[in-house]
């Protein structure tokens, strides 16, 4: 299985082809478009992501000591967002997950061209994807 730092380069190689933002927009929205929905039975208050803009759930299951997301959200830049942060975290340990800085996002320029009130939404998931680590590694004892 790829790591954490392999995922997070291959996602800035990925990005790198788009010189303007608006062809890393449209980047972004066609990650979006390739997260699989979530259930309606999970789309919940207990697992939707607070001081977000948009509705964003996120939740997580351990699987032999990895992690695994589900994640949606109701606007296609923030689904495209989530699915983006997921990207190097999926099937991760517990431990490189709650420890994880989320590397690439200054690089990207991410956080810089979205609104204010996106740029707090984003970090609020990288939070909420950081504790899930942590849940999970708290767990474990």
């Amino acid at each position: 299985m790829e790591s954490i730092a392999q995922r997070e380069a291959a996602i800035l190689e990925d990005f790198s082809f788009f010189d303007d933002w608006m062809d890393k927009y449209e980047h972004l929205i066609a990650l979006g478009k390739e997260l699989s929905p979530m259930s309606e039975e999970q789309k919940v208050e207990e697992n939707q992501i607070k001081g977000c803009q948009s509705q964003v759930w996120l939740c997580a299951r351990e699987e032999e000591g990895r992690v695994f997301f589900d994640a949606d959200a109701d606007a296609i830049i923030t689904r495209g967002m989530i699915a983006l942060l997921l990207r190097p975290v999926q099937g991760q340990a517990p431990v490189d997950i709650a420890s994880y800085e989320f590397g690439f996002l200054d690089p990207l320029g991410l956080t810089a061209h979205l609104s204010p009130t996106r740029a707090n939404g984003l970090l609020s998931m990288v939070k909420q994807i950081r504790l899930y680590g942590v849940a999970f590694q708290a767990k474990r004892g």
